[in-house]
């Protein structure tokens, strides 16, 4: 990103700022009645043997996260939140460097250009969008193996397009959750840092928090769903922790995207395929593809190399 114009935050407002815009994305999903899960007080599943949970059948009287009543009403509530920071993000730009209403274009333009809204017009600024592919190359090369690519013999139109992205849960895993994810807790938050005049190193390492933070209210959703028992209380707890991680994780590579091109869309692109790709499961793969271990590991190896040296 460019040098930070001359308001400058504090580290305190940027970090009022960063958990205002956080708490106003999620909560969000639960302002409204549409909107929040319901769950029955009395539903509980049983264990196996090993004490571990089973997910239950959803009673007739709850709504669950993949409702499609539901879905839609947490659509429109992150599209609003995500309207109400990036204004929220404009009114600090516009207080913030004196602007008039006369000025009004200029503030705009410099709250776009802060918040990456920018479309690529070089190949520079197309290769940023292949980085995180490069890092797949593993599981890339493994459903080739499976012949699971798109126009590979396995691969159908049907099942791998109109069923996963034509449908509500398709909508909000892979439209609308990361657009407004990313403009929230990317453009918003890191950009409110860079005014601050927070370090590369600390908006990299620290900002991404408030992303992973972010998914912890599903634990209260896994919890009901496995019956509120002491294993459903374990899933959730474990589901969450890996969840946090992983999503800091990954928080971590796209707000360095965010820093290197100043442009929000590499961020998108990054987050819709991680999204399709899921976690890599390279034990799976080796068993299924056994007579070809050596290629996957080598895919796996290669795309984490080509993935730093692109950095």
């Amino acid at each position: 990103m460019s040098p930070p114009p001359t308001l400058t935050l504090n580290t305190t407002s940027a970090h009022l700022l960063s958990l205002l815009f956080s708490l106003t994305y999620v909560g969000s999903l639960y302002i409204s009645k549409h909107s929040r899960l319901s769950f029955s007080s009395s539903a509980t599943t049983t264990t196996n043997k090993g004490d571990r949970a089973r997910a239950r059948e959803k009673e007739h009287s709850e709504r669950w996260r993949d409702d499609p009543d539901v879905i839609r009403a947490r659509l429109f509530a992150v599209c609003l939140a995500t309207t109400l920071c990036c204004t929220i993000f404009g009114g600090v730009v516009w207080c913030g460097l004196g602007f008039s209403w006369g000025e009004l274009p200029s503030a705009l333009s410099q709250t776009l250009l802060l918040l990456g809204f920018s479309l690529p017009i070089s190949s520079g600024e197309i290769l940023p969008h292949l980085i995180t592919p490069t890092l797949f190359l593993g599981p890339l090369f493994s459903g080739y193996l499976g012949g699971q690519l798109p126009f590979q013999r396995n691969w159908v139109w049907e099942n791998h397009v109109t069923r996963r992205f034509c449908t509500l849960v398709g909508v909000r895993n892979y439209v609308v959750a990361p657009i407004t994810e990313e403009i929230v807790f990317r453009a918003c938050i890191l950009s409110i840092y860079h005014l601050s005049g927070a370090s590369t190193l600390k908006m990299i390492f620290l900002a991404p928090l408030a992303f992973g933070l972010a998914h912890v209210h599903h634990a209260w959703d896994t919890y009901n769903r496995y019956g509120r028992t002491p294993s459903a209380a374990k899933r959730a707890l474990f589901t969450s922790l890996f969840q946090l991680t992983y999503t800091s994780l990954f928080g971590f590579h796209t707000s360095f995207l965010f820093l290197r091109t100043g442009s929000i869309l590499p961020p998108i692109s990054a987050h819709i395929f991680c999204n399709v790709m899921g976690v890599p499961d390279l034990g799976w793969e080796l068993g299924v593809f056994r007579n070809r271990r050596g290629a996957i590991i080598s895919a796996y190896v290669a795309g984490v190399v080509g993935f730093v040296l692109q950095r």
